[in-house]
């Protein structure tokens, strides 16, 4: 077990996955407003370059069907769209709350768009789809989130088409000594009293500096992916090492 599959959002007694639907309920509305505030606006130039190095991994170059787990209110899931607009995007996460904001910016576009992008409520450890589905999968700041996260990737490899590519985004904390002591002041201070003002939940942006401490990360990160069988994992820190990026191939 991971460090971060200890770390749970309001109590010690219930599983970490029930207790993670309800934090994301409750953060629901202030989500998208809360991840640009926090990184200035950074969160999407680190997705592009994250999609950018999955892409180019891919043996065929664009895939025709791509699972978004985790996919909250369904950031990536749009940018993939953007990027693949022939491609079947399918949005996969265990919290109503957040999904609802996803099917209702789906609601705005087009006719065409809405055929394509499918979002829907699950476990990403007992996923509904059948084996060697997907041509790609991305989790963006969602797996230090799993419950168990050894299993969630094997989970994601099994629906994971042969030379499929799974593509990583995960917060991090920085290598460096002197950086890092300035990122914890802010990320376990700043951040969860200004999380508190905005989404009015006490306690799930004092979570998320606990879960990111917690989490694999790096080599460590990518040594458990290829026990979870995945090969050529890699990773690539960005911004001081706030981020880091994993990609990996069945």
């Amino acid at each position: 077990m991971n460090g971060a599959e200890n770390v749970k959002p309001y109590n010690d007694v219930e599983d970490k996955g029930k207790q993670v639907g309800e934090m994301f309920d409750s953060i629901a509305p202030a989500y998208d407003f809360m991840n640009t505030l926090m990184t200035g606006g950074l969160h999407r130039h680190w997705r592009n370059k994250a999609l950018k190095m999955a892409a180019s991994r891919l043996r065929e170059g664009r895939p025709e069907t791509v699972l978004d787990v985790a996919c909250g209110t369904g950031d990536v899931s749009f940018r993939l769209h953007e990027m693949f607009p022939e491609a079947r995007i399918t949005g996969l996460d265990l919290s109503p709350g957040m999904l609802m904001v996803a099917k209702g910016k789906l609601e705005g576009l087009d006719k065409e768009t809405q055929e394509l992008i499918t979002f829907m409520e699950g476990d990403c450890l007992r996923m509904p789809f059948a084996d060697e589905t997907f041509d790609m999968i991305t989790v963006a700041y969602g797996v230090r989130n799993f419950e168990r996260l050894e299993d969630g990737y094997r989970e994601m490899l099994r629906v994971l088409k042969p030379g499929g590519v799974l593509c990583v985004i995960e917060l991090s904390e920085p290598a460096s000594a002197p950086v890092r002591s300035l990122y914890r002041l802010y990320s376990r201070n700043v951040i969860p009293f200004i999380g508190k003002l905005v989404s009015h939940d006490t306690r799930a942006y004092s979570y998320l500096p606990e879960s990111i401490a917690a989490c694999p990360q790096r080599r460590e990160m990518t040594a458990m992916m290829e026990r979870a069988g995945f090969r050529g994992a890699i990773f690539k820190s960005l911004t001081l090492g706030v981020i880091t990026i994993y990609i990996a191939t069945k």
